[in-house]
């Protein structure tokens, strides 16, 4: 019997079976940054509305990933060569299980000064943890903190790890694009073995994460690379179409889906956003993008759609709300700040954070109002988590919740 199948005595105890209000993946429970929530606080500051802080140790930007009572990151200490997942009590703050899920002998030449050794972030699905630390490992570990299984895959990113797995039935899918090889992968969730790996044509590296979709009935894996993006079967790993964009690479960003078309960033060096329907075969860049935008598109935040309109920050802070259908500009405003969080929908607000960790809260619609602007002091790469009416925030020293 499948473990993602089955619910152990350890899970039950520690009632860590997903419910609507979890967070469990990069950008929450549809990979795209909407959370359930109404009510989540409006206004915060280092010390109004934090319900409290918990110091984490060493340095990592994987985003917090909520199951129940328990949040989960990856953090590196030890001169980045202890890699570590850590569980922390969401009523308490106190962290409640820490282990080293790999020891690196030789972290190489170093890795570009926004990332960390611990940027991709954790799924949690049922009674198990998923790990991700790019070619330095991936490994499932128990919540009790047992690591039940190790993977090691070959590829060499300039710049250190980057995207996150995505989880789709029984197989982590998680796309490998170094610049010495680029390829898509899935592993077995059960052992960790290799399922099915899909080569790449020839590229350079990214740094994307997954996102798995449902196009009339049928699931589809939208992975972007260097140059292209890919759709493939996730079953199977067949690749289904893809969209060609010249000198793109380097990209971060998650693509979103919504209104029948998915939306993707196409990194350095001038990056565009595509809006492409996901119904074609093969080669569809002259078919099937349904409209482009070339304007302060990010290079490492994710869009998101709230209703009919499409919403971005620029990594140097120029916010963007587009028609999410045709693509026409609502409007543009400088936010500030440098930005690779990737912004959160609620309860009609969408909140973006900047890397000097101030938090701007909009109210969306197709023109610009501001509603707040708050800060920890702590500066920030990591997306928000969110849980009931918390937001979970990971500094470069805490990790905090926040609640009204």
């Amino acid at each position: 019997m499948k473990l993602m199948r089955r619910r152990t005595a350890l899970g039950q105890l520690l009632s860590f079976s997903l419910i609507a209000e979890d967070w469990p993946q990069f950008r929450g429970p549809s990979g795209q940054g909407h959370a359930p929530a109404r009510d989540l606080p409006l206004a915060w500051s280092e010390t109004k509305n934090v319900r409290w802080r918990t110091a984490i140790p060493g340095m990592g930007w994987s985003s917090p990933s909520i199951a129940g009572s328990r949040i989960w990151l990856t953090t590196a200490t030890e001169e980045n060569k202890s890699l570590r997942l850590l569980s922390v009590d969401a009523e308490t703050g106190k962290i409640v299980v820490d282990i080293e899920v790999f020891r690196v002998k030789d972290v190489g030449p170093g890795i570009h000064t926004k990332n960390s050794f611990a940027s991709p972030t954790a799924i949690v699905e049922k009674d198990r943890v998923y790990v991700h630390f790019g070619f330095y490992g991936t490994a499932c570990v128990s919540a009790k903190g047992d690591v039940l299984w190790r993977q090691t895959l070959q590829y060499k990113p300039q710049h250190g790890p980057g995207g996150s797995p995505a989880l789709f039935e029984d197989l982590l899918i998680i796309s490998c694009d170094g610049f010495d090889a680029q390829y898509v992968v899935a592993l077995d969730v059960d052992t960790g073995k290799i399922r099915w790996k899909t080569p790449r044509g020839k590229g350079n590296q990214a740094y994307t994460t997954p996102l798995i979709i449902d196009v009339e009935g049928r699931a589809q894996a939208i992975s972007p690379g260097a140059h292209h993006a890919y759709a493939y079967d996730p079953k199977t790993g067949k690749e289904l179409w893809y969209i060609e964009y010249g000198d793109g690479f380097s990209n971060v960003p998650r693509p979103v889906y919504a209104h029948g078309l998915v939306y993707i960033c196409s990194g350095f060096f001038q990056p565009i956003l595509f809006a492409v329907r996901p119904n074609g075969r093969g080669n569809v860049t002259q078919t099937h993008v349904a409209w482009s935008h070339p304007r302060a598109v990010p290079l490492t935040p994710s869009p998101i759609v709230v209703g009919e309109e499409l919403y971005m920050v620029s990594d140097n802070g120029i916010g963007t709300c587009l028609n999410a259908k045709g693509g026409q500009v609502n409007w543009q405003h400088r936010i500030g700040g440098n930005h690779s969080a990737s912004p959160i929908g609620a309860g009609g607000r969408v909140y973006f954070l900047s890397e000097e960790g101030e938090a701007t809260v909009i109210a969306a619609g197709t023109e610009y109002r501001e509603l707040a602007r708050n800060s920890t002091g702590e500066r920030t790469l990591a997306s928000f988590g969110v849980s009931g009416k918390a937001l979970f925030l990971r500094g470069d020293r805490s990790l905090y919740r926040i609640e009204a």
